[in-house]
């Protein structure tokens, strides 16, 4: 899957299919959370904490769970890339704009619960990536329509591109890479 197939019209269309009440920019901003909290890349752990988040416990569709695979896979390869290739998944540009900004706001609350998951403990964290946190705390909270002019869709874009920037940083210092995995000498007792 390609950053260009990260499509959030269809997987948000998939979602409601199996009246799962979220969006993909959700399930997206999940995985990057749990992978920037530390969740080593190669696991195939985030089924269950998924499920219990957006299908209240109950097992995911053998299709959603396909999808969300190909997305996850999709999602580690782009947080591995040096050249920054991270795309949220978010709708076109051609979407309203209040659209994409509450998409953005369902992407920012999911990267924090999938956070959470596997990051309790902030104080190791440098001052940027707390920094950051709390600045996904406030956007979180953003509630207010915006008008659609230039002004707005530049504030937007800023916005945008300061989480997607702001995710790679997290993943840069907490993430975990498979060569990190294998490089951690494992303890017997």
């Amino acid at each position: 899957m390609k950053p260009s197939q990260l499509n959030y019209d269809e997987l948000s269309t998939l979602l409601g299919q199996h009246n799962i009440l979220t969006d993909a920019a959700e399930v997206h901003g999940i995985f990057c959370g749990m992978l920037s909290g530390g969740m080593a890349l190669e696991s195939q752990d985030w089924a269950e904490p998924i499920a219990d988040s957006i299908n209240q416990g109950d097992p995911l569709p053998d299709e959603v769970k396909e999808q969300f695979r190909l997305l996850y896979n999709a999602t580690c390869q782009q947080l591995l890339e040096t050249d920054f290739t991270l795309v949220l998944c978010l709708p076109d540009e051609s979407a309203p704009i209040n659209e994409r900004g509450q998409a953005l706001i369902n992407w920012v609350h999911g990267f924090m619960l999938g956070f959470g998951f596997h990051q309790a403990d902030l104080t190791a964290c440098s001052p940027d990536v707390k920094e950051a946190l709390e600045d996904f705390a406030d956007i979180a909270r953003m509630d207010e329509t915006m008008p659609e002019d230039e002004e707005s869709e530049r504030a937007l874009f800023e916005v945008i591109e300061y989480v997607r920037v702001s995710c790679m940083l997290c993943f840069n210092e907490l993430g975990q890479s498979a060569d990190e995995t294998q490089q951690t000498p494992k303890t017997v007792h």
